[in-house]
């Protein structure tokens, strides 16, 4: 599937990494909300986890077509998500996210892996207001 990406982290505008992977690689880009799901501080960068009753602030992303399949596989790399590997630190998953004006957009999304995600709901740390951006 060539869905979008919901970014929430270091890949959001301003971020470290939205220049070096997404610049001159996006049709377009656009804020969102992911319901379901809470972000937890992470080393340096945040972990969305499925979690009722929170929210995490997003852009919505729109990858150029022929730069998709290189961009999946950079991000992937990224975020340390290989597919069926238990020791990934993300999990590629899709989801209904909101765009700004009220549409419902399905999206990829990188959330905390199985292990990761038990660990952080155990002793993690939440972003309030589910934005990594404005967490300080």
């Amino acid at each position: 599937m060539r869905l979008p990406f919901f970014v929430y982290g270091t890949l959001r505008p301003g971020g470290r990494n939205h220049d070096v992977f997404l610049r001159g690689r996006t049709r377009s880009e656009e804020p969102g909300l992911l319901p379901g799901a809470v972000l937890y501080e992470g080393p340096g960068y945040p972990y969305a986890v499925e979690q009722h009753g929170g929210t995490v602030r997003g852009e919505i992303v729109a990858p150029l077509p022929e730069a998709y399949g290189e961009l999946l596989d950079a991000l992937d790399r990224l975020e340390d998500c290989v597919p069926g590997d238990p020791r990934s630190l993300y999990e590629r998953v899709d989801r209904d996210v909101t765009a700004s004006d009220g549409r419902t957009v399905r999206a990829w999304v990188y959330f905390a892996a199985p292990a990761v995600a038990a660990r952080l709901r155990a002793h993690g740390t939440p972003i309030e207001g589910g934005d990594w951006p404005a967490r300080r």
